[in-house]
């Protein structure tokens, strides 16, 4: 008896309709749209290799619809609709399944997101790691590159100091050196006189003077000295010690300058000037 007025209901029946007039309007809106397919290429087939219009390139997407929904036409008629009948406990079921669908979905991508935190959050530790290791070796090349800087500074300025100490020192030598051989020089080939000659005689007796002559070489060192110690006024008196004919000797051979003002006085000619 159940089952004559499930049969039976009016309910069951409205749906078995709509999904045929459904089905029935589906077909005719494909059929209608394969239509214009076919003109659209009849007018394609006429036009042959010209430029396409816009109106070309509507027919060529409404080409392209029309295939679709004739792929989805075809999959449809292969399938057998499953009429779900209008009852609470079915659909109640049904959403529960749906539910249940989704939420093991969204289970899904939950833990697909939370894995993929944890590896971007590994990854960012192992950077910060990189970059803090990074960070320190940079640090310790600056205080590196300090401490070499200030030993290149402090040993070019030493090499530097000892480089001149040592020319200084060759100086030095060289000039002591220069000085014993002009002293020898000067002692073979200018002498002083010899007062133990016997001078010639004289038509008149000269008191022999009792000053104590100095060497050329002598001359010329206090000459030296005064012109380097007291350079704006470089003039020695000319005392009794100077032998005239060495000072006149100086003098012709421009090694000595008289002054202007006082021939008593002469001076070292500045050769270095």
């Amino acid at each position: 008896m159940s089952v004559n007025q499930q049969d039976l209901d009016p309910d069951s029946t409205t749906d078995m309709e709509d999904v045929t007039n459904a089905e029935e309007e589906l077909i005719k809106e494909c059929e209608e749209m394969w239509n214009d397919m076919e003109e659209c290429q009849k007018k394609l087939s006429l036009v042959g290799t010209e430029t396409l219009t816009d109106s070309n390139a509507q027919s060529s997407l409404l080409i392209m619809q029309a295939k679709c929904l004739t792929a989805e036409l075809s999959q449809w008629q292969k399938e057998s609709p499953e009429i779900i009948p209008l009852n609470e406990e079915i659909l109640v079921t049904l959403g529960k399944e749906e539910f249940q669908k989704l939420r093991h979905d969204l289970e899904l991508v939950l833990s697909t997101i939370q894995s993929k935190n944890e590896k971007l959050k590994e990854d960012l530790e192992r950077e910060q790691q990189w970059f803090d290791e990074q960070q320190q070796i940079l640090e310790s090349l600056n205080v590196l590159h300090n401490e070499l800087k200030h030993q290149v500074l402090i040993f070019s300025e030493s090499r530097i100091f000892g480089e001149l100490k040592t020319k200084m020192h060759d100086i030095k030598e060289y000039k002591e050196k220069l000085l014993v051989t002009l002293g020898e020089f000067l002692e073979d080939h200018f002498p002083l006189p010899d007062r133990n000659v016997k001078k010639k005689k004289k038509k008149k007796n000269i008191q022999e003077s009792t000053v104590q002559l100095i060497t050329l070489h002598e001359m010329l060192e206090i000459l030296l000295n005064r012109l380097f110690d007291v350079p704006h006024d470089p003039y020695v008196k000319i005392s009794d010690s100077f032998w005239p004919p060495y000072v006149e000797l100086l003098l012709r051979n421009g090694i000595a300058l008289r002054h202007p003002e006082d021939p008593t006085r002469i001076r070292l000619e500045a050769f270095h000037q």
